[in-house]
Parts: C-alpha cells; sequence; structure tokens
C-alpha cells in the first residue's frame, strides 16, 4: 500500500497520520505520559517516512510538544518548514459560537502557529459544536481570508456532516478534507458521507479506526474490562450500541486469523480495512510512544485480499450501525454528548 496521497491541489500527506490526542492532557485516565519518548518516536517516525502529524487547539499542550519537536529539527541545521506537514484544528468554544468573529478566530490561528513554531498551518480543520447555533459558515469564510494571508495553506473540516458539507461547498470554499469518526464498529461514513465527499474531491480522515485500542489481541478471551483512557469511555458507548462486547470477541478472532495469515497483527488489519475504503485519504493512528513506529510500517507492508474485505464486512452487516451521519449522536445524544468537553479553547 502506497504511504502518501495528495488533495487535489497537489499537497502531499501520509496515509496513516501521526494522531497525537492520546499526548493531550485530557486523554490520560490513569498514568503519566513520557514527553521525551514520545518527541523520540516523532524523530524516528520521520525519518521512517511519516512525516504528517494531527493535532487541535483543544489538545491541551499537544501543540507546544510539536513545537518542540519543530524547534528540535530547526536546531539539527538541517530543517526545511515542508519536510513535515502539521494538520491543527480550529475549534471555538461553544459558548463562544453566538459572538465568534473573524478577530476571535486570527487570535487562535496566531496561537497555533506560535505554538508550533510554523510559518503557517498546513491543513486547518474546522469544527463547529451545534449546528442550531448559526456562523460556522461565516467562520469557515474567515479561515480562508486567513489562507489569502499566508496563515493557513489548506481548508479542511472536522466532523462535519454531508448537509455541513454540501453549505460550505455551496458557499465556496475550497474544502480538501473533513474528519470522521469511521471503524469496523461505527460505520456511519458509509451512509452517504464518504460518496459525497468522494464526489467533490474531500478527503476523508479516519479518527478511532482502533477504538482507543480495543482493537487488540490483548482483548482476546477478556471479560468487560474498564475503560484505561477517555477514547476508550467514548469507543465502549459504541461498542455497546453496535456490536456488543461479545460481538467484540467474534471480531477479534476473524480479524487475529486474517492477521496471522498475512504475519501482522489485528491493529494492521483493522487499519488497513479502514484505508482501502473507498474515498478514505487517510487513518490517524495515536502516537503516544515509540511503540508503534514498527506497526505502522507493518500496515503498509501487506495487502489485504479480496476475500479478507468480504469477510469483514460481511460480519459487519451482521450487526447494526450507529444512527445518523457523521457525529450526528455527539451532538444530540445527551449520552453521547455527555463525555464530550466543549470548552478547552481558552484565548
Amino acid at each position: 500500500m502506497e504511504q502518501k496521497n495528495r488533495f487535489k491541489n497537489g499537497y502531499e500527506f501520509n496515509r496513516i497520520i501521526n494522531g497525537c490526542w492520546q499526548l493531550s492532557a485530557e486523554h490520560c485516565l490513569q498514568g503519566q505520559l513520557d514527553i521525551d519518548d514520545a518527541i523520540y518516536a516523532f524523530h524516528r517516525l520521520k525519518d521512517e517516512g511519516f512525516t504528517t502529524f494531527d493535532c487541535a487547539d483543544i489538545y491541551t499542550g499537544v501543540e507546544e510538544i510539536l513545537g518542540r519537536f519543530v524547534n528540535e529539527l530547526k536546531s539539527s541545521g538541517n530543517y526545511r518548514e515542508e519536510d513535515i506537514q502539521i494538520h491543527t484544528k480550529f475549534v471555538p468554544d461553544k459558548s463562544v459560537l453566538p459572538v465568534i468573529n473573524r478577530e476571535y478566530t486570527e487570535k487562535i490561528v496566531d496561537r497555533s502557529l506560535m505554538r508550533m513554531h510554523r510559518e503557517a498551518i498546513d491543513t486547518i480543520q474546522f469544527h463547529w459544536w451545534d449546528f442550531d447555533i448559526p456562523g460556522y459558515i461565516d467562520a469557515a469564510l474567515d479561515l480562508v481570508e486567513l489562507q489569502k494571508k499566508g496563515k493557513i495553506r489548506n481548508i479542511g473540516m472536522c466532523n462535519m456532516d454531508t448537509k455541513r458539507l454540501r453549505e460550505l461547498l455551496d458557499a465556496g470554499i475550497d474544502i480538501v478534507s473533513n474528519q470522521a469518526q469511521y471503524s469496523c464498529f461505527d460505520r456511519r461514513p458509509e451512509r452517504e458521507l464518504l460518496e459525497f465527499s468522494r464526489e467533490h474531491g474531500i478527503q476523508t480522515f479516519c479518527y478511532g479506526t482502533l477504538a482507543g485500542g480495543f482493537l487488540d489481541e490483548r482483548y482476546i478471551g477478556v471479560e468487560y474490562k474498564a475503560p484505561e483512557t477517555r477514547s476508550q469511555v467514548k469507543y465502549m458507548q459504541v461498542i455497546e450500541d453496535t456490536l456488543t462486547w461479545d460481538g467484540l470477541q467474534k471480531l477479534l478472532l476473524l480479524l487475529k486469523d486474517i492477521a496471522d495469515e498475512h504475519g501482522v497483527r489485528i491493529a494492521n488489519v483493522a487499519t488497513q480495512y479502514i484505508l482501502r475504503q473507498d474515498g478514505v485519504g487517510a487513518v490517524m493512528v495515536g502516537t503516544r510512544n515509540s511503540k508503534h513506529i514498527d506497526s505502522n510500517l507493518a500496515t503498509l507492508r501487506f495487502d489485504l485480499t479480496q476475500q479478507d474485505m468480504d469477510a469483514i464486512s460481511s460480519f459487519l452487516a451482521q450487526y447494526p450501525n450507529l444512527e445518523g451521519d457523521c457525529y450526528w449522536l455527539e451532538r444530540t445524544s445527551p449520552r453521547y454528548m455527555g463525555i464530550i468537553l466543549t470548552d478547552l479553547n481558552k484565548e
């Protein structure tokens, strides 16, 4: 499988993007992060060709960690800004949405640039918490103005459903990508989002593909286990409403059989299964430490057969999918909304 992909404008990025949410202060429920090891992992990933990093302005401390990485690259004396790609998000607080303006937006973008020590944001990914609050088209148009000023190279979206993507395109916004939760458990993008995005040249960037680590050999034969991170709390809800824990056990056995045939692990099969879906541009894989580097390499060094793909899709078809389009439940269901923090982007 190819390691790189491109937007319609020629901008190049990795098909496996180094996801950095796991480095945020809000992620871990127990234990401590080893930031030095994370930075070491960043250097190794870059050396192996995994040069695209994903973060957000609301991932507390993460833009600063990437800024430290950038400074280390600069100090090496062999650094060009284009050597790595950093995608961050613009996620205005829910409480700010009614009064958001261009001044606020530019302040947040400037803050991200300062934190990351970058001349421009390679791809900004815009998220809006509540579509009942007007203003998201105007806010996106403000990002276009910042793009014209050279502060942003590409404009993407985050958790935008099909209806909102259509509205933003109709407003004349050149959208290159959209982040969406997509995994063997959460197949909502398959309803219409993937097809619409593909037709309009929008690359779908998938997160949650490994469900916070539940798609791993260590969960085979294990009875229900309490979530260890905030992401696992989130994905446990998805598992409960789709496959259930019993279905997860059956899926893990199926994925392990396929993985054994190719000499890889369950995570590699689950990741490549999503990567091979038509319209998927990249998958975000969490990069909390150096242990995951070899796994990223392994995902690209084999090819699932059509028989493998059919076996997985046939199995999943036996189970219900989540309701609605991309991020619909997270905006409308008190149960799903209850674990989401919507005011982390303080100026």
